[in-house]
């Protein structure tokens, strides 16, 4: 009997494996951008050609015909994958549990809005293939409404100021993500993520790509004063606890004042006792001053409070109604999620 060995072909005559970048879409009622946001992201690997994609778009519970758009660009290209959330989740948790569903060596953050030019990925990737494992898009100009991007500016140079570390001024999350960073994310389990924080917070070596953010086009902006508001009370209370600092010095500042103007009425009217009529007025402004001052002092307290409320509640980032072209369960599914839709149930 004749035995031939067949040995295995070296793996390099196989070729390099080409890594996979894993692109991140947060929708809420842009049905009139998705398509495009796609085709853009489409072209830019076509002309690389040097690595493979997904494309993972995650709908907020759009009440328009985004999540139908995205059902059409799912038939026809395998590398669009959906998630379609069971009720508006907000724009902090939602794209984050998109990022950790992504299963790309890198990660990128791309918004669908368009404001920001899907052709950045390019120097992005090129880049992360040079060892960078943190690439971010730094808007140095807008096109949006002038005062608003001002109040913008001066809120990240109050939090720059405020924070104990270095902070990335004018920095959206619009960027490029290594693995390693993401895991690293994923171990803070933060049931209300701000991803900026935590990027900086993290610290690995990154670069800047500066860019002119573009006025958006299509549809109307998703973000209100309340929504603005939380975003920046969350990057304070994340960042720093110079507010509280503040106050409690505040509070003896007040103190020692009120002190000597009781002891400088009190010498006044000893002396000028005849003459010296103080009135309702004093005591009335103090008052109010006061109160004033006890308000605002407990609504700082109370926003600290509220993060403490949410990291402790432990919610998970969002519950899936339905997921298009995956072929693996949700992370941490809950016990309602056992299959990979709703809809199986």
């Amino acid at each position: 009997m004749m035995v031939i060995a067949i040995s295995a072909l070296p793996s390099a005559s196989l070729g390099p494996v080409m890594k996979t970048v894993s692109v991140v879409t947060p929708c809420f009622n842009e049905e009139a951008n998705v398509a495009e946001v796609y085709q853009r992201v489409r072209a830019v690997f076509e002309s690389l050609g040097t690595h493979q994609y997904e494309h993972i778009f995650i709908d907020n519970a759009s009440k328009d015909r985004t999540l139908d758009a995205l059902r059409a660009l799912a038939a026809a290209d395998s590398r669009v994958k959906v998630i379609a959330n069971a009720r508006n989740f907000g724009h902090l948790r939602s794209p984050m549990h998109a990022m950790f569903q992504a299963t790309g060596d890198a990660v990128i953050l791309l918004f669908s809005d368009l404001q920001d030019p899907p052709e950045l990925l390019r120097q992005m990737i090129e880049h992360w293939d040079k060892g960078v494992p943190v690439v971010l898009a730094i808007k140095t100009t807008s096109e949006e409404n002038g005062l608003m991007f001002w109040l913008r500016t001066r809120y990240y140079r109050l939090v720059d100021r405020l924070a104990d570390l270095e902070t990335y001024e004018n920095f959206t999350g619009f960027g490029l993500y290594d693995r390693r960073v993401i895991e690293i994310v994923r171990s803070f389990d933060d049931p209300y993520p701000y991803f900026r924080g935590m990027v900086a917070e993290i610290g690995l070596p990154h670069v800047k790509l500066v860019y002119n953010q573009g006025r958006r086009l299509r549809g109307i902006t998703k973000n209100n004063f309340y929504s603005l508001y939380d975003l920046a009370m969350l990057g304070i209370t994340n960042f720093s606890k110079v507010p509280l600092r503040l106050l409690t010095f505040f509070g003896f500042g007040a103190a020692l004042l009120s002190t000597l103007l009781a002891f400088a009425y009190l010498f006044y009217k000893l002396l000028f006792w005849d003459r010296f009529s103080v009135g309702t007025a004093p005591e009335v402004i103090g008052i109010f001053f006061l109160g004033s001052v006890q308000l605002i002092c407990v609504g700082v307290v109370g926003e600290y409070i509220g993060a403490i409320h949410t990291q402790i509640m432990k919610r998970p980032l969002v519950v899936e109604k339905e997921r298009i072209n995956f072929t693996a369960a949700p992370d941490h599914p809950s016990p309602a999620l056992a299959s990979n839709s709703l809809k199986e149930l």
